[in-house]
């Protein structure tokens, strides 16, 4: 049995850990960290919690000061998670760190987008956790960054084109819409039900702190510099997570065959089903799973390529995905504890 701290457990991606690791056959939490409910048992502050699955929660210094575990999972806001992640590491535990203190490869780029880093040397030594390009390097890994939920959508839809040299690839352009959880659980007047509820926005234009990473990933894989156009929306669900992505042709391709090369290149993958065509992703479809669907279409009278991508922003876009990354960081089945079919309806 494979012991689990889980740092900032009452938060959204703290709870979905909760839901995930409760019927997880290797991993087993054994203490959560809330300033709120330190003292208490899981049980009281989560309702949902069984008595076989139930576990203390403590205040972070206190889990720090005796981190009695094999691997621990850090959902706490970006800024916070690199003040934790050394001492845990000095104890012996692998980390899987949900913010995005660590996504970045140059603190330099941190700073741009989130203020200035506090623990720098540590970037090298974290693997970017998207099992999809990193596989291996996260299997040898102690600290892995979990992605952003929104990069998640957008670089499993643009993977296998970037290499293409029918397609443009410099800049993207991506209209993205996430379920209010993204917004985290805290308080706020503008994800509040009557100002959200009936409300279909974007927000972060030009400027979303998860451009960096999308650009980061991207060249990597394409080999040259990325610019990625994005604009995000908060539409009035509680989860899920759809991109829409538009990449110009330079010479014509048809939807058949762009379909079949996304269909060999995710052949293998356990949480990343291609669509068939006339068939586009909907949330419906993803919510509470660890799956990505995709789907691809050409409008040949633009000469445009347009890539669909839907995922649990919750899931393969957080929580889901740090599971799976803790697996391979374990040595376990991939898909362990992550096989669970959608919540439909």
């Amino acid at each position: 049995m494979i012991r689990a701290l889980v740092f900032g457990v009452t938060g959204y991606t703290g709870l979905e850990l909760v839901r995930l690791l409760s019927t997880h056959p290797e991993i087993f939490i054994v203490a959560g960290s809330s300033r709120t409910w330190a003292g208490k048992r899981a049980s009281e502050a989560l309702p949902f919690v069984n008595r076989a699955k139930d576990f203390p929660l403590r205040t972070l210094e206190d889990l720090l000061e005796d981190p009695q575990a094999d691997i621990a999972f850090l959902a706490l806001p970006h800024g916070e998670s690199m003040a934790v992640i050394r001492p845990l590491l000095e104890a012996g535990l692998k980390v899987v760190d949900l913010s995005a203190d660590l996504r970045l490869n140059d603190a330099e780029v941190y700073q741009d987008w989130y203020g200035p880093h506090k623990d720098p040397e540590l970037i090298p030594r974290a693997v970017y956790g998207l099992p999809e390009l990193y596989r291996e390097e996260i299997r040898k890994a102690d600290l892995v960054a979990n992605p952003g939920c929104y990069p998640t959508s957008v670089i499993l839809a643009l993977v296998p084109l970037m290499k293409l040299s029918e397609v443009d690839t410099s800049c993207p352009v991506v209209d993205s819409k996430s379920g209010i959880s993204g917004a985290g659980r805290g308080a706020k007047l503008n994800t509040s039900f009557c100002e959200a509820g009936e409300s279909f926005k974007p927000y972060g234009v030009i400027r979303h702190r998860h451009i960096p990473e999308m650009e980061q990933e991207l060249s990597k894989v394409a080999g040259k510099p990325v610019k990625v156009r994005f604009t995000p929306h908060l539409i009035p669900v509680s989860r899920g997570m759809v991109s829409t992505i538009h990449v110009r042709l330079i010479q014509p391709l048809s939807a058949v065959s762009i379909r079949e090369l996304y269909i060999e290149h995710y052949r293998s993958e356990p949480f990343v089903k291609v669509l068939p065509a006339g068939k586009f992703p909907d949330t419906a479809f993803v919510r509470g799973s660890n799956q990505c669907h995709l789907a691809i279409e050409v409008d040949e009278r633009t000469g445009w390529l347009i890539v669909m991508s839907a995922i649990d922003n919750l899931v393969k876009g957080a929580s889901g995905a740090a599971v799976q990354n803790a697996n391979l960081m374990t040595g376990l089945e991939e898909s362990s504890g992550l096989s669970g079919l959608p919540l439909f309806p």
